[in-house]
């Protein structure tokens, strides 16, 4: 009997080509995607019905905004963890399901500490999506095509974001601010038969855990890619680890590299959400109508939705550091002047067009950075943490920008002041051309499955 047959699934991945059923698993990753976008936009488009419906203060709404932001940083660090040990298909079905009945349960919710408690629920799930997704996009995807693909799939939660103010905006007059979660919730219930019908493990996962290894195979399958038949050894050219993941963010030479992606993702995340909190209002105070500072405001999330289609592609071709580092540079410049006063409104519109493209469309270059930065065991906590560290800017950018208001800086003021952290950003990721990809398997060897070769059956 000859020896088993060694098939390194990596290999195999990046020797196959984009098939339908491959395309079918990226279109559900999208779908769920498409629902984080909904979400994270939908109390904000909410706000004002729910607000006269309970008879509050408008302030009184910033304990809930920042109820789902603390639930996304949480879910985003821990369910990433939990998907690098356990798998990243059991973790997006779990998180996708605990998503839709807390996102229903908003819609039921009768009092604000209720309505504190199911939105940090509904962004705990909400945290895993984001990194396990764009985690296993990678890993289906030729290397040819690897950065492209996460970068246009991700892409799924500009587009909920921008369908989340359409639908609101029927929705809300017509059937009140609770009809928004209603759907928010019962698509992604819908879309959770397709999810465990199709979607696959990560199949370098199922490799370095040593397990389920026929289950390889019948994946394999799924994508149109057959192992011949007799004794195979599966294999990758990684090591397992144990231990907390996050920690080993730090080790074996990942710590620049890991620490220069937080601050970008810091830095980002907090000046994507400073832009789309306070350029609408302060568009209006500048002496346009509200219906011109909603095009303003339109014109920044269909930047970042057409410019998170094209960076992927030239990121593909010329790497994430200077694409990247150039983005952030030319934001940060249209940053500085969109706040002038008597700038034209069609010059207006194509800067914050520019800008959205920048700062939007640049983040999820940042999440596929990370994800071709890291080892599969280390994968989906690596883009996690990086999301989740990125949520404090979430948080803090909207609430820096309204005390700088407080204080009566003018809009000019305020927005060159949010050019500076596209600058930072801009300068980190340029820093991380010199760092080393750390943490690769030693030696280049591959790492084997422990026990038997598999025989199944194909």
């Amino acid at each position: 009997m000859g020896a088993p047959r060694v098939v390194n699934v990596t290999d195999l991945v990046d020797a196959s080509r984009l098939g339908a059923r491959r395309l079918w698993v990226y279109a559900l990753l999208a779908a769920c995607l498409v629902m984080d976008g909904f979400d994270v936009q939908a109390m904000g488009y909410v706000a004002p019905a729910l607000i006269r419906d309970w008879g509050i203060p408008a302030a009184a709404m910033g304990p809930a905004f920042a109820a789902g932001l603390l639930g996304l940083f949480a879910g985003s660090i821990v369910f990433s963890m939990a998907a690098d040990r356990i798998g990243r298909r059991p973790v997006l079905l779990g998180a996708t399901l605990a998503f839709s009945v807390f996102t229903i349960l908003t819609a039921r919710a009768a009092s604000m500490p209720g309505l504190l408690l199911v939105r940090f629920l509904a962004g705990l799930g909400l945290g895993a999506m984001m990194p396990n997704a764009t985690a296993l996009v990678g890993e289906y995807s030729p290397s040819r095509h690897r950065v492209a693909t996460m970068m246009i799939v991700t892409n799924g939660f500009m587009i909920g974001a921008v369908l989340g103010g359409f639908l609101s905006a029927w929705l809300v007059p017509a059937h009140g601010w609770r009809s928004v979660f209603w759907v928010g919730g019962l698509v992604p219930l819908a879309l959770l038969v397709p999810m465990f019908v199709w979607l696959p493990e990560s199949l370098q996962f199922l490799v370095l855990r040593g397990k389920r290894r026929g289950e390889i195979a019948r994946w394999l399958a799924r994508i149109g890619e057959v192992v011949p038949p007799g004794e195979v050894r599966y294999a990758v050219r990684e090591e397992r680890r144990e231990g907390i993941p996050i920690l080993h963010l730090l080790r074996e030479g990942r710590a620049a590299g890991t620490l220069l992606l937080w601050v970008v993702s810091f830095m980002n995340v907090l000046d994507a959400y400073f832009v789309a909190s306070w350029l609408p209002t302060v568009v209006r105070d500048a002496g346009h109508s509200t219906s011109t500072a909603v095009l303003v405001g339109t014109a920044v999330q269909v930047g970042g939705a057409i410019g998170t289609v094209v960076l992927g592609l030239v990121v593909q071709r010329l790497g994430f550091a200077p694409v990247l580092s150039t983005c952030f540079a030319v934001a940060a410049a249209c940053l500085a002047v969109i706040g002038r006063p008597g700038l034209p409104l069609p010059l207006l519109v194509a800067v914050a067009f520019v800008a959205g493209w920048g700062i939007f469309g640049g983040q999820p270059g940042v999440n596929a950075l990370a994800a071709t930065a890291y080892p599969t065991d280390l994968r989906s906590t690596g883009i996690g943490a990086a999301l989740g560290i990125g949520r404090f800017g979430a948080i803090l950018g909207p609430l820096v920008a309204g005390e700088l208001l407080r204080r009566q800086w003018t809009g000019e003021e305020l927005f060159r002041a949010g050019a500076v952290p596209a600058l930072v950003s801009a300068a980190a990721i340029f820093a991380t051309r010199w760092v080393p990809r750390a943490g690769r398997a030693a030696a280049g060897a591959p790492a084997l499955q422990e026990g038997p070769p598999d025989t199944t059956p194909r």
